[in-house]
């Protein structure tokens, strides 16, 4: 009896461990009829008259055949596009993605600083931290699904202690 209980404990520790752990995971977690999964949708704040801003996630393809994001929009902004930063002759400059983002069959792609991004264009508005972006995101292959971007304050929510340093 003894040992049924604590194998009754365990379990219920497990329980309430996996419950806290899904409740601390990110929130902003989308599927879409279990073919494309995103994660970690975010943006930057922006100051008043900014006309552009970003948006970042990863977008996972759980399909066996490639999938394609074509393009989103928003309400924060007259327009939306898909860029990737390169270099060309030793300039970094940010393009527009011609015919759509590919997302191969079970592969994931990052769109993060510097790499691959949504351009937010003509806000209508300032991104402001607390307030979270809604986009809807358009796929070819597969159906358009609704994200929040999470609004990551501009230090990436570094605090530094002044009080340590000598000046």
């Amino acid at each position: 009896m003894k040992r049924l209980n604590s194998l009754a404990c365990a379990s219920a520790l497990a329980c309430a461990f996996a419950l806290a752990c899904s409740t601390l995971a990110p929130t902003a977690l989308a599927s879409n009829h279990g073919t494309v999964g995103i994660s970690d949708p975010w943006t930057r704040p922006t100051p008043p008259g900014t006309p552009m801003g970003v948006g970042y996630m990863v977008i996972s393809n759980h399909t066996h055949q490639e999938v394609r994001l074509v393009g989103a929009q928003t309400p924060k902004a007259g327009h939306v596009s898909i860029h990737e930063t390169v270099m060309k002759d030793d300039v970094m400059r940010m393009q527009p993605v011609k015919g759509g983002l590919a997302i191969p069959a079970g592969e994931t792609v990052k769109l993060k600083p510097m790499s691959y991004h949504l351009m937010l264009e003509q806000l209508n508005s300032p991104i402001v931290e607390g307030e979270p972006v809604p986009v809807t995101l358009e796929f070819e292959g597969a159906g358009p699904m609704d994200v929040e971007l999470q609004v990551q304050p501009m230090d990436g929510g570094m605090t530094m202690d002044h009080s340590k340093m000598e000046h």
